[in-house]
């Protein structure tokens, strides 16, 4: 472009008054109704528009210097131009205007793949031209902005909110109901009607303005589905209050609908309605909190936020400095700062910056995997690896690129270059150092016990004959440890004995005539029933003499049960702890038990720190995984760490995990034959830590990737 001859701007741009910026200068708003697109302009580009006509640069610095307290300079004004015409807001002229024509024409267009790439990203279809219909129903809808609505809606969401609160439990059992196949569903439609309100919120508030609504339709974000209203004429409005308006309109909608809704919800009997109500509450209210009021994406929280801090474009211009400090602080180049804002705005602007892009990092990889998921694995794996290049590692590229193309003026600063080696050698420092293995440790969370373990529990109601231990007492294998009396069941022995005997006589005669030889089968049934129950008697007296299996420690359960007491069935009389120890068991997933092996050592702490820390080392490790989870304490569910789902009554781990023993170097009296539940510490082999995540990644990639 020379620097003699600029280009005619378009005769059909309107150039509209805009809001006083936040530093105090005035603005203007340059709209293009060719493609309805606004452009937010400073009052030094209006000064270089108003004169564009004299197309000479140098006459139009010099006649604005004239005429306003600005100074601009030649280059001001070839920059207002670059930016003309890199917005196609003008007319090239000169004898090749109809090849830059063809130019501009070519470059919108693009090649085929960008075009195909650009509008799977991000497009759009238009459903509804609703501006003359709008305009129709704008007084119907005028309550709904009035004052009462707005306090009616208030006391309508403080009611439901109560009613939720005193009906909690039910409240969250439906919600948990929901979550079906037909919940889903009804869920999917309720948000489709949401959504629509919501747009439909928005049209009437920018209408109530003036503005025009040219399209409400659906917009494909990664071919993700949202809708959409075209509202770019809110700005032309010159109040930023009221296109805060607009912009609040939406999450505004979904906010009413939740509060009436969860009114319904605790007004209304068990029915149809009542769970549509329960549907349209929840739907708003995650919908507008999860998604709407984001402002790291360009949804209703990113225009709001906008607005109130009157700094429109806030993504782009947050970005541009968060990385020119960037490039700061690893190259101190000394560049011009993108714009000036006071030093605590700055700082906030950059720390969103930084925010937004990890929230977008999150965000479109869980989209790509999504999509790779969504498709045929050919095409799944080509368009993760597309989304991946096109939202993450291309703007890094770009990044670096412009680092690349600024190694002129590190080279020629001593500063900078002494800056790039000190950021160089610090990021050679942290991947040396995540390259590096460190010694390892694995927390867990483990359950104490003693190695033998056998309870006396009175097997049916029965009295004490005999006991005379005390607690902490030692025993020897053998001993009997108490003598129980039942009564009922002597009686029942007797009585089965009887029965027996009666049936084994009835089953030896039945060969004495014609008649009994034809109940034989039935008499030997008989005497065999009998005998089961005389065995059963036998073996429930038998049990009734504690004898101890093995020699250990006795600890009572009860100091005040003495001889001669009734206790009934099932009641524990006390513990007897076996002499071979305490182990704590545990379990690791996978990744873990691979750096672990016996001998390693490790420390026990109880949940309640009892017993103080404990030193343990490992004694052995299941070869197979654990198909059961054996120590309920030790479930996720329970307050330990493995993540287990009900089957059958038993808990079954989700992922596979491998079952410890380890055993501890010295036992405590303070044991005293206690089981605790505690964390577990066990020292591992040396890993990087840049290792784990390579691994991961190589196993995905190797699985996904085998057709």
């Amino acid at each position: 472009m020379s620097a003699m001859s600029l280009p005619s701007l378009r005769e059909e741009l309107d150039l509209l008054a805009g809001p006083v910026l936040s530093d105090g200068q005035p603005s203007w708003t340059l709209h293009d109704p060719q493609r309805n697109q606004f452009f937010r302009i400073d009052w030094l580009t209006f000064e270089i528009l108003t004169r564009w006509k004299l197309a000479n640069p140098e006459l139009i610095a010099e006649r604005v210097q004239q005429a306003s307290a600005l100074r601009p300079e030649v280059e001001d004004v070839m920059r207002v131009a670059r930016f003309l015409d890199e917005n196609q807001l003008t007319i090239p002229n000169g004898r090749d205007a109809s090849q830059k024509l063809a130019q501009r024409q070519l470059e919108m267009q693009g090649s085929t793949g960008r075009w195909l790439l650009h509008n799977y990203l991000f497009f759009r279809v238009p459903l509804l031209k609703p501006d003359r219909w709008l305009e129709a129903l704008l007084p119907w809808v005028a309550v709904y902005y009035s004052r009462g609505f707005a306090l009616a809606t208030l006391a309508a969401l403080i009611l439901g909110m109560s009613q939720v609160f005193k009906q909690s439990e039910l409240f969250f059992a439906t919600m948990v109901d929901t979550f079906s196949v037909q919940g889903l569903v009804a869920y999917g439609v309720t948000l489709v009607i949401v959504k629509f309100l919501h747009e439909l919120g928005h049209a009437f508030t920018a209408k109530r303005f003036g503005c025009r609504i040219p399209a409400i339709g659906v917009a494909f974000l990664v071919l993700f589905p949202m809708a959409y209203t075209d509202t770019n004429e809110a700005w032309r409005l010159d109040n930023r209050w009221q296109r805060l308006q607009v912009s609040c309109a939406g999450i505004a909608t979904e906010l009413i609908i939740a509060a009436w809704a969860t009114l319904a919800w605790a007004l209304l009997p068990e029915g149809q309605l009542r769970g549509m109500a329960f549907m349209l509450a929840t739907t708003s209210l995650v919908a507008t909190l999860a998604i709407n009021a984001s402002p790291f994406l360009r949804f209703d929280g990113y225009f709001i936020l906008s607005d109130l801090l009157d700094i429109p474009n806030l993504h782009a211009r947050s970005f541009a400095l968060a990385r020119w400090k960037l490039r700061e602080w690893l190259f101190e180049i000394g560049e011009e700062r993108p714009e000036y804002f006071s030093s605590k705005k700055q700082a906030w602007l950059i720390a969103f910056a930084w925010i937004t892009w990890l929230y977008r990092l999150v965000v479109f990889i869980g989209i790509a995997i999504l999509v790779y998921h969504f498709f045929i694995k050919a095409v799944g794996i080509f368009l993760f690896v597309l989304e991946l290049w096109w939202f993450i590692a291309l703007p890094v590229y770009r990044e670096a690129g412009a680092w690349i193309a600024r190694r002129g003026k590190i080279a020629e600063q001593s500063n900078s270059r002494r800056r790039a080696v000190r950021s160089l050698v610090l990021m050679l420092v942290v991947i040396t150092v995540l390259s590096v293995p460190w010694p390892g440790r694995i927390a867990t969370s483990g359950m104490l016990r003693p190695l033998e373990v056998w309870p006396i529990i009175v097997p049916s109601g029965a009295f004490i004959e005999h006991f005379n231990l005390h607690n902490a007492e030692r025993v020897e294998a053998g001993l009997v440890l108490a003598l129980f009396k039942a009564p009922q069941l002597s009686t029942r022995q007797t009585i089965a004995g009887l029965r027996a005997e009666s049936a084994r006589w009835l089953a030896a005669s039945s060969g004495l005539d014609e008649e009994a030889r034809k109940q034989l089968m039935v008499a030997n049934q008989n005497w065999a029933t009998a005998e089961a129950e005389f065995g059963l008697a036998v073996e429930q007296l038998q049990k009734l003499n504690a004898l101890a299996p093995f020699a250990g420690t006795f600890y009572s359960s009860d100091p005040d049960i003495a001889e001669g007491q009734w206790l009934a069935g099932n009641e524990q009389l006390g513990v007897l702890v076996g002499d071979r120890g305490y182990i704590v068991e545990t379990f690791l997933n996978e990744e873990q038990v691979k750096r672990v092996a016996v001998g390693d050592s490790g420390l026990f702490l109880a949940d309640g720190l009892e017993g103080g820390v404990i030193a343990l080392e490992v004694s052995r490790i299941d070869v197979d995984a654990s198909r059961t989870l054996t120590i309920g304490e030790l479930a996720a569910g329970a307050g330990g760490h493995v993540i287990t789902r009900q089957q059958l009554n038993v808990q079954v781990p989700e992922r596979a995990v491998y079952r410890l023993e380890l055993t501890l170097a010295e036992a405590s009296a303070e044991l005293a034959g206690h089981q605790w539940r505690g964390k577990v510490v066990i020292r591992a082999a040396s890993e990087a830590p840049l290792a784990r995540y390579l691994r991961s990644a190589v196993v995905v990639l190797v699985r996904e990737f085998g057709f």
